[in-house]
């Protein structure tokens, strides 16, 4: 049994409904409900009398420090057996790091916390890490996303790294690590035992010297090749990597089937980068199901090879190309692997491409043909009511089983903007995004 409340702020009458819930659900989900310490002696309360819980979640919550001490004190209960907690957002500081670093190491059940946006330093990271280290912890799933960490933070993370073997995936995106956190990651992860599955360091000052480091793990570390390791994710967002750094991630690709997630988006790849992934992509062992390649600087030369891919390949399901200078030409070429029956992509994202109204009759007649597809982008592009309606005489079909059509940034009549709200009231299983 589940309790999932978001954005609800609750009233004292309400909150007293929930709290026998709160004692017996497996799942609790409490995000954006205006909570504060003031209920958090409720929420420890019914906690420890909940043999049942397994995943609590407090997301956006103003409960500061006290708050999240008062809720960890209900988690302490032998028979607690949570495994997921999520404190995003939730106004902890470093000085509060201090008794979820104890909680750690008395909860051996726990697998996977989430901290993100919250202020914890480099300090709260170091007592953090304490408990980490500790043999009674077994986290597998760290996520640190704006927590002001800097380049001291990434000793004690790499010491993690190393130490726990079980360790399978680490988030640090959006903190001012620089390149030399980066490159002590890197070693940490070298010296580790861990088959991380995912890595994510969005917009953490990486530099071209960091690919360096990055492509020196896949050449060092056996397991990262090994059939044996199971990498899952893979996310390189704005690293400064050209075609020829495609070479070593392409090699990634073809021997990890467990791959199934790449993100290389605002890497200046260029048409030759593409033609390196696409061709890598209709190799057997490769077996991705996710490709972000946006702000990639293609052009509509690289589109025959996404085509390929798009006819032949059969595990990519989502592919992300926005803002790419495909053109009506790229966009074309894409329609003629997309509407091929063989083709089993599901969502394809195509904003600001540079596409008109002319690519829009052969996306409309795709969308008939193909039976995979589920959600189409096409936001930021310069569509008129022409193109627009070419599109939904297409949707509105009973055959088309498109169910999302995104249009943010297009500009049309107001009555194409009645036509799109009947389009949604004549066909409940679509929505459009605007």
């Amino acid at each position: 049994m589940s309790l999932d409340i978001q954005c609800e702020q609750l009233s004292d009458a309400r909150w007293a409904e929930l709290l026998p819930l709160l004692q017996q659900c497996q799942v609790v989900r409490l995000d954006d409900c205006g909570l504060t310490e003031a209920r958090c002696g409720d929420i420890s309360s019914a906690l420890r009398v909940n043999p049942a819980l397994t995943e609590l979640s407090l997301r956006s919550n103003e409960l500061g420090d006290a708050g999240v001490h008062c809720v960890l004190q209900g988690l302490q209960s032998p028979s607690c057996k949570i495994q997921k907690l999520s404190l995003q957002n939730c106004y902890l500081t470093g000085a509060g790091c201090g008794v979820l670093s104890g909680t750690l190491r008395s909860l051996p059940t726990l697998q996977e916390l989430h901290l993100s946006d919250n202020l914890l330093g480099d300090a709260g990271l170091q007592l953090l890490c304490e408990g980490l280290l500790d043999p009674q912890c077994r986290l597998e799933k760290l996520q640190l996303e704006y927590c002001n960490l800097s380049a001291a933070s990434c000793e004690p993370l790499a010491s993690v790294l190393r130490a726990k073997p079980d360790f399978k995936e680490l988030t640090v995106s959006n903190n001012d690590i620089n390149e030399a956190g980066v490159r002590v990651l890197c070693q940490g992860l070298k010296d580790s035992p861990c088959q991380l599955e995912a890595l994510k360091l969005e917009s953490c000052g990486i530099t071209s010297n960091n690919c360096r480091d990055l492509c020196s793990i896949v050449a060092s570390k056996a397991w990262l090749l090994h059939p044996s390791s199971s990498l899952r994710t893979l996310w390189i967002w704005e690293c400064g990597i050209t075609a020829k750094g495609c070479a070593d991630l392409c090699r990634v690709l073809r021997t990890k089937e467990s791959l199934k997630e790449l993100s290389l988006a605002g890497n200046e790849l260029g048409d030759e980068g593409a033609r390196l992934l696409c061709e890598t992509l209709l190799e057997p062992g490769c077996q991705l199901e996710s490709l972000w390649v946006k702000s990639c600087s293609f052009t509509a030369a690289c589109c025959s090879h996404f085509s390929s891919v798009l006819t032949q390949n059969k595990f990519l399901l989502e592919l992300q190309i926005s803002n790419n200078r495909l053109g009506d030409a790229g966009v074309q070429e894409l329609c003629k692997g997309l509407g091929q029956p063989g083709s089993v992509l599901r969502v394809l994202w195509l904003g600001d491409c540079d596409m008109s109204d002319s690519s829009c009759g052969s996306l409309a007649a795709t969308l008939l043909a193909n039976h995979s597809l589920r959600e189409l982008d096409l936001s930021n592009n310069c569509l008129g009511d022409a193109g627009v309606l070419q599109l939904v005489e297409s949707v509105r079909q009973p055959g088309c089983l498109l169910e999302q059509l995104v249009l943010y940034d297009i500009y049309w009549s107001e009555a194409m903007e009645d036509r799109l709200q009947a389009l949604e009231e004549e066909k409940p299983s679509l929505r459009v995004i605007s």
